[in-house]
């Protein structure tokens, strides 16, 4: 193949990403949705819309719904049995339960979870992982990317100099920071985070509460916390959650000065939960 077709090739395959990340819009709306695990109904009557390159915290008590609902906006639910899904989950302009390419869907839409999870493997190849797994191979175009995605979460000077060491070797914190690093290499449009400070410091909480306002400008965040006062600092919206129900769901700053349920106010001011 000559130069000039491979060049040619190339620039398509731009326009073509181009275009697809145009397509890709950052929101999700949910309409009428119900979750069963087997007979439990888990998920009940679920209408909300999740603007985008906003921070959208679920907040409510243990067992009210708030994971399983996070994990439909990347189908994580389809890994647990006798899980049934109704209603319309629209992420990035597509209904996703519609859709067969999970695995594009789970590049768009990025996850931390509760405790950090690192690979056994280097720095560099944790951030590394997702890009490869998509397709990059050349190491010129990968080390961008673990730059790119270690500068995105405040760790680029942290860890420059210890690419090739065990991230297992990090501490919590650290650990925590390079599985938001590594959620970000693949550029998603759409990061859930379950409860990311739960296992952290107070100090480590801060930085990633830091990282999650900044990445916010690009990038749209959806968060399960069970603290109450982490919602309020970091979100824009927050949605309450009673027994698989969506209580009331607002402005944050309206939902912690203003409730208009008795049941919100009553968890806010401590008093259940």
């Amino acid at each position: 193949m000559s130069i000039k077709k491979e060049g040619g090739k190339e620039r398509l395959k731009e326009q073509k990403k181009t275009r697809e990340e145009k397509l890709f819009s950052k929101d999700i709306s949910v309409e009428n949705a119900n979750l069963y695990y087997g007979d439990f109904h888990a998920l009940k009557g679920i209408d909300m819309y999740i603007p985008a390159e906003r921070v959208t915290a679920f907040i409510g008590p243990s067992g009210c719904g708030k994971t399983t609902l996070l994990k439909c906006f990347n189908r994580m639910n389809d890994l647990v049995p006798g899980c049934r899904v109704e209603g319309t989950f629209t992420v990035g302009g597509e209904d996703i339960y519609k859709s067969k390419d999970v695995t594009s869907l789970r590049k768009r839409v990025g996850m931390v979870f509760q405790k950090p999870n690192p690979f056994p493997m280097s720095v560099y190849d944790n951030v590394a992982y997702g890009p490869r797994t998509f397709g990059i191979k050349k190491r010129a175009e990968l080390d961008e990317i673990v730059e790119r995605s270690l500068k995105q979460a405040a760790m680029w000077e942290e860890l420059k100099d210890r690419l090739g060491k065990s991230a297992l070797g990090l501490s919590g914190g650290q650990q925590q920071r390079l599985c938001i690093a590594r959620a970000l290499a693949t550029s998603p449009g759409i990061i859930l985070m379950d409860e990311p400070t739960s296992a952290l410091d107070p100090i480590s909480t801060a930085k990633i509460e830091e990282l999650i306002g900044s990445i916010k400008e690009y990038t749209t965040v959806v968060i399960v916390t069970h603290n109450m006062q982490q919602a309020a600092r970091i979100s824009d919206k927050t949605g309450f959650f009673l027994m698989g129900e969506l209580v009331e769901y607002a402005d944050t700053k309206d939902i912690f000065s203003d409730p208009k349920k008795e049941q919100t106010k009553r968890y806010i001011e401590g008093r259940f939960g």
